[in-house]
């Protein structure tokens, strides 16, 4: 059992990841709120040395100005929601906790068949990257669900 409290722990810590990420992103989305985004975003153009009229920076600039300061209240508090799951989901595999494997092989399962597709549709190391360690994670997880019944009865035996 200690290989399975060691590969809980690694999932744990991408979890926790996760959720740190999703904080910073909720936070700096939440510190645009109120502020004029498209001078926020031609000041971050301008820092990166990026021209604003160029393809790329020009469907950044016009997002922002989409984006009202509802909408980026919303991100922003779906994004601490969403690091409040992945924490809380961190700590259960953290401690080896049924339920919370249960969650990470559900949570997992959810987002393969649209990773699947990102695959498909663009076809880059980063969706190939998100696809195979998605894969890994609820693939450890089936299979370490699959072995508790097993090593529970092989305890009772044991008694």
């Amino acid at each position: 059992m200690v290989k399975a409290a060691k590969g809980l722990r690694a999932v744990a810590l991408l979890e926790a990841t996760k959720g740190v990420l999703s904080l910073i992103v909720g936070l700096g989305i939440h510190t645009l709120a109120g502020k004029d985004l498209k001078h926020a975003c031609e000041q971050l153009l301008t820092h990166l040395h990026l021209n604003p009229a160029s393809h790329l920076p020009g469907i950044f600039l016009h997002a922002a100005e989409s984006l009202g300061n509802i909408n980026l209240t919303l991100i922003a508090v779906g994004a601490l929601l969403y690091s409040c799951i992945r924490f809380i989901e961190a700590y259960g595999l953290w401690h080896s906790m049924v339920w919370t494997e249960w969650f990470a092989l559900v949570s997992g399962g959810i987002y393969l068949p649209f990773e699947a597709y990102e695959v498909v549709v663009h076809h880059n190391w980063l969706s190939i990257a998100t696809l195979a360690v998605n894969l890994l994670i609820v693939g450890y997880m089936a299979w370490l669900l699959r072995r508790k019944p097993a090593l529970a009865l092989a305890h009772e035996r044991n008694k």
